[in-house]
């Protein structure tokens, strides 16, 4: 990716444990930094590039406010204290901040939160207040108090559970000036996949192919086979990286501490991944432990190919690919999209195809729908086939986003959202990828009032 794209800087502040972290976390959906219920745990400002609304950002969490230590002779006396650092620190991220989020916890506002919100009344014009931990309405009416401190609007949201956070992601894109930023070219910046699966599988195998013999460039970080290795090739003019991990099994057979934590580091690529390759041994067929992984990467959004490995050990019977195939479809009825391709790491066939399919794979991730096409293929979708009409099934869609890219969202804006059903939100999903282009992927639909989106732009 290119340095210099002048990303937009967008800061999260507020004293300890509002929820800073958990709501970074929920702004770059992976988790990135540690979320506790201690105080304090996050001291240097951790920053990350994320996109918010499909637009690119430089995400900062700060160190929690703790402000007696601003003033009178404490702060003499505790000069060189960590908490002196962690202020001092924030503060000087603030001064270069494009944009400012005040994190508050729903209650009692604390002397400490009247004094930084005091703080910050020069950087007014570049301040967006949210009220954190208000899931389900909890206690918004005391957080509705906050007008009386002169700002002009408040977003109840929940980090944790995600309550309104659509609606905060929007007021901060509508609130900052994109027009200096370049546009970093994601369809061309390295293919990034992990390669998970049960022991014995042939992962280092397929790694090693990759990396050595089918590579133009070569650069292995070195590992044991505990650890996740990581490598780099090119093929077709198109840079990869390859993250090759420790054989994943049941939790009940993972009896060393060393074993945990390389099983749990494995299943923590699919965060850092944009395409998970399940590597299936042939002989043996699919498992569930390999269902719960590929569960695991399609609730995350990312590209899954399942890689039938060892095919070349397989019996030569006509069909036979296709009958695994069909069989591995039907046990998987959710990901009847997910490509199924036959391998062999050893021998290296069908590795073209495998990165053959990577490569579309990760253009469709990528692919952003422009917003009236979307709508005019909604429009033709409603009358194939239109929302029910009864009492109490009845809704109307009045029109379509998508919020974001890698992973693919979409949110569509209805009249009644819990009166659509998951019938037909999976109508819809099925409509998106044959007809927009996004056959191979995973997509997230979600449903948001149109009545409550109408009250907020009035």
């Amino acid at each position: 990716m290119p340095e210099n794209t002048k990303r937009p800087t967008v800061v999260l502040v507020g004293r300890p444990n509002v929820g800073k972290s958990t709501l970074f976390n929920r702004l770059l959906r992976k988790r990135r930094t540690i979320t506790d219920p201690t105080p304090g745990v996050t001291r240097d400002p951790v920053e990350a590039d994320g996109l918010i609304n499909g637009k690119p950002v430089r995400l900062v969490d700060t160190g929690g406010f703790k402000l007696d230590r601003l003033t009178g002779n404490r702060r003499a006396e505790n000069a060189n204290s960590i908490d002196d650092l962690v202020v001092e620190r924030t503060l000087a991220t603030i001064e270069k901040a494009s944009l400012i989020v005040l994190l508050l916890e729903a209650g009692e506002i604390t002397s400490e939160d009247e004094e930084f919100i005091n703080i910050l009344r020069p950087y007014q014009g570049r301040l967006i207040v949210a009220v954190n931990k208000t899931e389900g309405g909890r206690r918004e009416a005391d957080a509705w108090n906050l007008l009386s401190y002169g700002f002009e609007k408040v977003f109840m949201i929940s980090a944790e559970h995600g309550d309104n956070i659509g609606d905060l992601t929007e007021e901060i894109t509508g609130r900052i000036d994109f027009s200096e930023v370049i546009e970093e070219d994601d369809a061309n910046r390295p293919i990034r996949i992990t390669i998970l699966g049960k022991p014995n599988t042939g992962k280092s195998t397929l790694s090693n192919r990759l990396t050595s013999s089918n590579a133009s460039i070569v650069s292995d970080i070195p590992g044991t086979t505990r650890d996740v290795i990581e490598g780099s090739f090119s093929w077709k003019s198109r840079d990869f990286t390859i993250l090759d991990t420790a054989g994943i099994r049941r939790r009940t057979k993972v009896n060393e501490n060393i074993e945990y934590y390389s099983v749990n580091r494995a299943i923590k690529t699919i965060n850092e991944a944009d395409i998970v390759v399940l590597l299936i041994d042939s002989q043996e067929g699919l498992s569930e432990q390999d269902k719960k992984i590929a569960a695991l990467a399609h609730n995350k959004g990312r590209g899954i190919i399942m890689a039938l490995n060892k095919w070349d050990t397989a019996p030569q019977i006509k069909n036979a690919f296709e009958a695994t195939r069909d069989r591995i479809r039907f046990m998987f009825g959710k990901m009847e999209f997910a490509p199924v391709l036959p391998v062999s790491a050893k021998d290296g066939t069908g590795v073209d195809k495998l990165l053959n399919t990577a490569i579309t794979m990760y253009s469709q991730l990528n692919t952003r729908v422009e917003t009236s096409r979307l709508n005019q293929n909604l429009q033709r979708w409603l009358e194939e086939y239109p929302p029910p009409s009864g009492p109490q099934t009845r809704f109307s869609v009045k029109y379509a986003v998508q919020s974001s890219a890698n992973p693919v969202e979409f949110i569509f804006f209805v009249s009644r959202p819990k009166a659509v059903s998951e019938a037909y939100i999976s109508y819809l999903r099925n409509k998106i990828r044959k007809d927009l282009g996004f056959s191979y992927i995973p997509v997230e639909v979600k449903v948001r009032s149109s009545k409550k989106n109408r009250e907020e732009r009035k």
